[in-house]
């Protein structure tokens, strides 16, 4: 074996240092905001190491022998990766509610077929605390690299006839990708996080090294400042970076670090004689099985356990997550790596694997994640839980016209609306139940939402749950509405919607007591500083004023009342754990559901009295003269503490009625 090949035992150091990190990170400890930059380490190493394997074959033989590159490729990652699907998918059917195991179902598929980082791309963010819910999100990184694994031998049998010019075109590749993730990290941060073309630069930067060495003859021993270098480039980037605008030019700390410590790997200094060192070493060796098992320990063990009591159990967790990594180790990944032959073995096995994760990946998902596992008792609170999805596909952001660049959603029959909608994500919960009463009067009509976004003129909003992005979307989405809806000469009927309470009070409530909202008058609107109620107070005024004239009729719907400690995924997951619930979390006394309401209320009562609008009132159908309850005849009509289900709107559906009546 030449030196350039051979085993280079800091690396698997290195890869200590990266799967700590992101577990470490994972589990909670505090101090490592950055550890999720392990991945980054990872795609390095991965490119340094596969690169050399395949330039290796092409200045042994002239070509690349793919077969033999792809079967070492499975023996490395398919194994324990079945194991762990497997074990997950077994403990799913156990615990996940209906809709979280259709969810795990899909990403079976998309991991399964190296497609997840897509898959996930499409959903919450990462960071998103919705991120802690999905027990296959870690598997975006693999199906990240085992794209790479396709596109770079056959991009080198491609270039193959221009051998000399190899590096060059790789490296332009590396700086084009480079350049795209730094531009489009704050405009599409998604995008750069999870998808492979901006990823791509981070895998080159390990192959271009590889190359550089083998084409140089080099002994990868040059200076300790490198090696000391880069592992304060890797350990800085651990501890500081932050999660916004990662990757963009943050990722160039610890990829830089890792591309130092590999080029200087061999030099005889402190550094790399602690990475060489049998326990980190062992650790980098069992990286990628505890990679893999980490992520589902923690989200099924904290997704059963309702959250970790405090770092002892989080500790607890983490332990198990180590053993069962080591046990994979040991009786998956080690023993399948080193059995001789059995090529048609291993090939048959990888495919029948995948095909019964395929199709047990479809059974979940079209069978709605198997709600008949669970008691009927428990089913309302579950059936809750999953609905609050709806088709908005007829929806559309014009590029031009009144209102180009806001989202709009017709609803009813096809034709000029004759009827707005405009509210917020209440408005969101409220769909289908509008739909059937357009429906039902054959009117068609426009539904303008925008999540946390106060359907008011003259004001903008901070909001603690949405970043100053989204805050100035918002403010803009509704400037175009207010200058638009004049253009649309067909509308006759208003109907605003929205969570009053949260903007008058500036706060939600129970539950999400730690949102925040604070409103502000824009320059120029004349509205008036002070307690923000009066704020609100004065823009809903104000706004009803500036649309009365060109609306026929003017409706506001009364906000349900909020069941402040009410979440139907919480309570059918207490149920289903065997945890109980307590009666005062479905229900909420009905004097303190309308103090909460009454500073929200105010304008509408007055503006109902001058008969300048109409309220439409749901209280009456879940509130009695002592409470307001998310049951009503034995069915859970909230999803949260302040949204309704669809089977909530639909009850209410005829209370809508008037708003699609005609115009005399």
């Amino acid at each position: 074996m030449s030196a350039a090949i051979a085993y280079r035992p800091e690396i698997d150091g290195l890869r200590a240092i990266a799967v700590l990190s992101v577990v470490l990170y994972h589990f909670g400890l505090p101090g490592i905001a950055g550890g999720f930059v392990g991945v980054d380490v990872f795609f390095v190493i991965s490119g340094f190491l596969i690169g050399g394997i395949l330039w290796d074959d092409i200045r042994e033989t002239g070509r690349i022998r793919l077969a033999r590159f792809y079967l070492r490729r499975i023996r490395r990652l398919a194994p324990a990766y079945f194991a762990m699907a497997g074990v997950t998918l077994v403990l799913g059917w156990l615990i996940l509610l209906p809709f979280e195991f259709r969810e795990f179902g899909k990403s079976l598929i998309a991991a399964t077929v190296y497609l997840s980082n897509i898959h996930f791309h499409r959903q919450a963010g990462y960071f998103d605390g919705l991120s802690e819910e999905k027990p296959l999100l870690h598997t975006w990184s693999l199906a990240v690299e085992e794209q790479f694994y396709i596109v770079l031998p056959f991009l080198m049998l491609a270039l193959l006839r221009w051998r000399a010019s190899v590096p060059v075109i790789l490296g332009g590749i590396a700086v084009l990708s480079l350049v795209a993730c730094i531009w489009l990290t704050r405009s599409m941060p998604q995008a750069t996080f999870y998808l492979f073309p901006f990823r791509a630069w981070e895998l080159l930067a390990g192959v271009l090294l590889a190359i550089a060495g083998r084409e140089g003859g080099w002994r990868y021993a040059l200076h300790p400042a490198l090696s000391w270098g880069g592992l304060a480039l890797i350990l800085g980037s651990v501890l500081f970076i932050r999660a916004e605008d990662f990757p963009g030019w943050q990722a160039l700390g610890p990829v830089l670090g890792t591309v130092l410590i590999l080029l200087n790997g061999r030099e005889a200094n402190l550094v790399n004689r602690v990475l060489a060192h049998p326990g980190p070493v062992f650790i980098g060796l069992i990286s990628y099985s505890l990679y893999l098992w980490h992520w589902p320990v923690f989200v099924l063990s904290s997704y059963w356990r309702g959250g970790y009591g405090g770092p002892v159990e989080a500790a607890g967790w983490l332990g198990l997550a180590v053993v069962i990594s080591g046990l994979s180790w040991r009786y998956v990944e080690r023993p399948v790596r080193r059995m001789r032959g059995g090529t048609r073995v291993l090939l048959g096995g990888t495919v029948l694997a995948s095909a019964g994760l395929l199709v047990l990946g479809g059974l979940l998902w079209r069978g709605d994640g198997l709600p008949a596992r669970f008691p009927p008792e428990y089913r309302t609170h579950i059936a809750a839980s999953g609905d609050f999805n709806q088709d908005w596909s007829r929806c559309t952001v014009p590029g031009s016209g009144a209102l180009a660049g806001v989202e709009t959603c017709p609803i009813g029959p096809e034709g000029a609306p004759q009827v707005l909608i405009w509210g917020d994500s209440h408005l969101r919960a409220m769909k289908e139940g509008l739909e059937a009463a357009a429906w039902l009067a054959e009117r068609p009509a426009l539904i303008l939402w925008h999540a946390g976004c106060p359907p008011l003129f003259g004001v903008e909003k901070t909001e603690s749950a949405a970043t100053p992005a989204q805050d100035a979307a918002c403010t803009e989405a509704n400037q175009v509405i207010r200058e638009g809806l004049a253009q649309i000469e067909s509308l006759e009927v208003l109907l605003l919607v929205g969570r009053w309470s949260y903007y008058a009070e500036g706060q939600g409530a129970g539950r999400d007591a730690d949102n925040r909202i604070t409103l502000a008058p824009l320059p120029g609107s004349l509205l008036p500083q002070g307690p923000q109620h009066t704020l609100f107070n004065a823009a809903l005024t104000r706004t009803l004023a500036d649309l009365g004239p060109q609306f026929a009729r003017l409706y506001v719907l009364r906000q349900p009342p909020e069941v402040p400690d009410y979440d139907s995924r919480a309570v059918a997951r207490a149920l289903v754990h065997g945890r109980g619930v307590a009666e005062e979390v479905l229900r909420v006394p009905r004097a303190e559901a309308e103090a909460r309401a009454a500073r929200a209320e105010a304008p509408l009562r007055a503006l109902d009295a001058a008969g300048v609008i109409e309220v439409i009132d749901p209280w009456p159908r879940l509130c009695d003269d002592v409470a307001c309850s998310v049951m009503q005849d034995g069915a859970a009509l909230y999803f949260d503490n302040n949204h309704l289900t669809n089977r909530g709107a639909i009850a209410l559906s005829d209370l809508f009625a008037p708003v699609f009546e005609g115009v005399e």
